[in-house]
This record gives structure tokens, C-alpha cells and sequence, in this order.
């Protein structure tokens, strides 16, 4: 099982109001220089958010949902840190209800 983590919010927040394209871009950057493989998405509309574990989370997005979703803690916490309003969440896959985190509606 993997444990993945994300910061959630609309699709116009973190796309279009925030800066996040800067900050994913330069986290490439950084990860091709040090050989680091990539484990951290961007996904618009995420199926997992669908599910009834996170269905009071998805309640309080208001528009399209978006995700930056990943396998380090650390960066999602330094995303909730720097981008303020956005929500958290965590969950292992697959489990009974998300079988593929990369799913998209």
C-alpha cells in the first residue's frame, strides 16, 4: 500500500489565482537535477474525491475540484503552508473504494 497525500481546492484557485505552476515547475527542476523521480501530480477533478471518505471535504471546494497530490508529506505540507486556503487530506491505495489515484472524472 501506498500512503498519498494532497491539498485540495478549485481548479480556478490553484490554477489560475495562485501561483502553483511556478512552484511545480521549479520542483522539476530541482528533482531532474538531483536524479529525484517525480512523485507529485497535478490532477483537475480527481475520482477519489468522489468517495465517501472525502465527501465533506469535496462539500467545501466550490467549483471543479483540483489536487496536487503526492507521495511526500512534506511538500503537501509546505503547499497547505504557503498556499493557505486549501484543504488536506491523506489516504492509503488501493483500498475498498480507490483503486487508482490517478483517476480523473
Amino acid at each position: 500500500m501506498t500512503t498519498y497525500f494532497f491539498v485540495a481546492a478549485s481548479e480556478k484557485f490553484l490554477t489560475v489565482e495562485e501561483p502553483l505552476d511556478e512552484i511545480l515547475k521549479e520542483r522539476m527542476r530541482n528533482y531532474k537535477e538531483n536524479n529525484k523521480e517525480i512523485d507529485f501530480w497535478l490532477l483537475k477533478n480527481p475520482s477519489f474525491l468522489q468517495t465517501i471518505q472525502f465527501a465533506d471535504l469535496k462539500a467545501k471546494i466550490p467549483s471543479t475540484p483540483a489536487v496536487v497530490l503526492s507521495t511526500d508529506k512534506k511538500f503537501i505540507t509546505f503547499l497547505k503552508l504557503r498556499l493557505e486556503f486549501v484543504a488536506v487530506g491523506e489516504f492509503e491505495c488501493p483500498n475498498a473504494e480507490i483503486i487508482d489515484p490517478f483517476k480523473v472524472e
